[in-house]
C-alpha cells in the first residue's frame, strides 16, 4: 500500500468530518490530547481510515509508514519509502508557527544530528534525503474542530539548511569566546558549565525558531484565504505522484488546480513553478 498528499486531498474531501476526537482516543492530559487527536487524525487521512476502527488502524500504520515519530524529534512521520511529515497544530488561522529548537527544513537529511538512530534507519534501503511536508492546521481550542488546513512542501518555504546552520555556528563561535567559562558540545546553541563560584550552575542555550504561517508567506498569491484546504507543491514534485491521482485530482469539481509561480526561498528575485491544489468542505 502506498500513500500521498494528493490522497490525503481525497479522503479529507470523502471524510467531510472536522472533529478532531473522531481520530481515536489519545491522552487525558487535556494539554496534550489536542495536539495528539491532530497528529491521528492526519495519520488517518493518510491511511485512508474514515472511522475509527481502531485497533485495525494501528495495525495497519506499518503498510503506509516507515516511520510513526518520536517525542522531541524530527520529524512526526514518515511515508513508506516517501516523504517526512511535519505536523503543526496551531490556535488561530495566522500566527507564527512554533518550530522549537528544530529549524526550519527544506527537506530531511539523514545526517541531521537532531533525527534517532531508528529515524535514520526506518526503511529497508538507506536513505540521505526526504522531501518535507508541512501539515498545518487551525483548530478551534473549545470544540476541537479543524477549520483550515496548510500543507506546503518545505523546498516553496524554508531555505536551503546552510542558511540556518550558519546562524547556529555564528552563535556558538560567540559563546565559546566568553572568557573564563567551561563551554560544552551540544545539540543545542551550547551549554556553559559552572558559570557560579561554587560551580554549581550551567546554562543552556537553545535556539526557539519560528516560521510564518504560509497563508502569510504565500499572501500573494490568489484565491488562498477562501478555501478550506490549501496545498501547495513545486510542479517537478507534483509530476512524480502517481498518474491515477493527478486524475483523480485534476477532475474533480470541487478541488481547484492552479499554475503558480512563487519566490525561491532562497532568492526571491527568482520565480519557481508551482502547483496550487485548494479544496472547500461542504458547510
Amino acid at each position: 500500500m502506498s500513500t500521498n498528499p494528493l490522497r490525503f486531498i481525497l479522503n479529507f474531501q470523502e471524510f467531510q468530518n472536522t472533529h478532531l476526537n473522531s481520530a481515536g482516543k489519545v491522552s487525558n492530559n487535556r494539554m496534550n490530547s489536542m495536539g495528539e487527536h491532530f497528529e491521528l487524525y492526519i495519520k488517518n487521512l493518510f491511511c485512508g481510515y474514515t472511522e475509527n476502527p481502531e485497533k485495525e488502524i494501528i495495525k495497519n500504520y506499518p503498510d503506509f509508514f516507515s516511520w510513526n515519530g518520536a517525542k522531541n524529534s524530527p520529524p512526526d512521520l514518515i511515508i513508506k519509502s516517501g516523504d517526512a511529515i511535519e505536523i503543526k497544530k496551531i490556535e488561530g488561522i495566522k500566527p507564527d508557527i512554533a518550530l522549537n529548537s528544530s529549524n526550519p527544513k527544506n527537506k530531511l537529511y539523514s545526517n541531521s544530528t537532531l533525527i534517532t538512530e531508528e529515524c535514520k534507519n526506518c526503511e529497508q534501503e538507506s536513505w540521505i534525503e526526504k522531501d518535507i511536508l508541512y501539515i498545518i492546521g487551525s483548530v478551534n481550542k473549545d470544540t476541537e474542530e479543524l477549520y483550515k488546513l496548510w500543507m506546503v512542501y518545505g523546498d516553496c518555504y524554508c531555505a536551503n539548511n546552510s542558511t540556518y546552520e550558519n546562524i547556529k555556528k555564528i552563535i556558538k563561535s560567540g559563546v565559546e569566546t566568553l572568557p573564563d567559562l567551561t563551554f560544552s558540545e551540544s545539540n543545542e546553541l551550547g551549554r556553559l558549565n559552572k558559570i557560579d563560584p561554587l560551580g554549581i550552575t550551567n546554562l543552556r542555550i537553545r535556539g526557539m525558531w519560528t516560521i510564518q504561517h504560509p497563508a502569510n508567506v504565500f499572501k500573494y498569491l490568489e484565491k488562498t484565504d477562501s478555501f478550506d484546504v490549501n496545498f501547495l507543491v513545486l510542479e517537478e514534485k507534483y509530476k512524480t505522484f502517481s498518474q491515477l491521482d493527478i486524475n483523480k485530482i485534476e477532475i474533480n469539481k470541487e478541488v481547484l488546480v492552479s499554475s503558480v509561480e512563487i519566490k525561491d526561498p532562497n532568492n526571491p528575485a527568482k520565480l519557481l513553478k508551482a502547483k496550487l491544489i485548494q479544496l472547500c468542505l461542504k458547510k
